[in-house]
């Protein structure tokens, strides 16, 4: 073998060392370069969403509401909304029904007030001297008593008053009234009955004063008109210790003073 081809054969193997190790390193790098892009790839995403969207955080809405990052709790916010909503049309149905118990309370206002004016109505009316005959009549037992008797006389029933304002004679003033006797309610007298009062016209000791006889008496009724009530004959006699019961339902309790 001459110089020349020993210097091409060792030329030859160089190249193809040369060429091997180049494809040697090239595969290292591509290698390597693959394995960087993998590790980019898998790191990239998670710190997008750590850096986009992290735990708990709030974002807005496209209509501009702010919602919950998290999904349970956006739920739980749009099902409060919803609450919210039920809430409202709650309300909305309470105030209907108050106005609807507005509406019954006048209602039965409107009619109370018609049962009132029907009562009203039906009440019995004051006495007067018209429709009320009124007599007098001395009675032995107590003494010096007199049993006034008033008698309804009309068609409808009516009220006396509280009790007679007797004025005998002259006298300027009516007598006191027995405040133990008062009943419990007026004294009224349907048609054809009568109310009683007592009369102490004077003391049974002589301890009265001022006495005097008369022969006339006359009663005034609350609507103005005035009874004159016909005496015993001879009149009768009245000192200071003159004074009336309250008109009474029965006899024995007008005369029981």
């Amino acid at each position: 073998m001459s110089a020349r081809t020993a210097r091409t054969a060792r030329t030859a193997r160089r190249t193809r060392l040369f060429a091997a190790t180049t494809v040697a390193l090239a595969a290292l790098a591509l290698t390597a370069c693959e394995g960087d892009t993998s590790d980019t790839d898998a790191s990239a995403p998670a710190a997008s969403s750590s850096s986009s969207s992290p735990a708990g955080a709030q974002s807005e809405s496209p209509t501009g509401e702010k919602e919950s990052g998290n999904g349970a709790e956006g739920n739980g916010s749009k099902e409060t909304n919803g609450s919210a909503g039920s809430t409202g049309s709650g309300t909305s149905g309470s105030g209907s029904g108050s106005s609807g118990s507005g509406s019954s309370d006048k209602s039965d206002k409107g009619s109370a007030a018609g049962v009132s004016d029907d009562s009203d109505s039906d009440k019995p009316g004051k006495c007067s001297a018209s429709d009320v005959k009124i007599t007098a009549k001395k009675v032995s037992r107590p003494l010096n008593h007199l049993l006034l008797t008033a008698t309804n006389t009309g068609s409808k029933t009516c009220m006396l008053p509280q009790y007679p304002a007797a004025r005998f004679g002259e006298a300027q003033a009516v007598p006191p009234v027995a405040e133990a006797t008062k009943p419990q309610s007026l004294t009224g007298v349907e048609p054809g009955k009568s109310g009683y009062a007592g009369v102490l016209l004077s003391s049974g000791d002589g301890s009265g004063e001022n006495g005097y006889e008369t022969n006339t008496l006359t009663i005034p009724f609350e609507d103005g008109s005035i009874a004159t009530v016909a005496l015993p004959a001879g009149g009768v006699y009245v000192d200071t210790a003159l004074t009336v019961t309250y008109w009474q339902t029965s006899m024995d309790d007008a005369l029981g003073y």
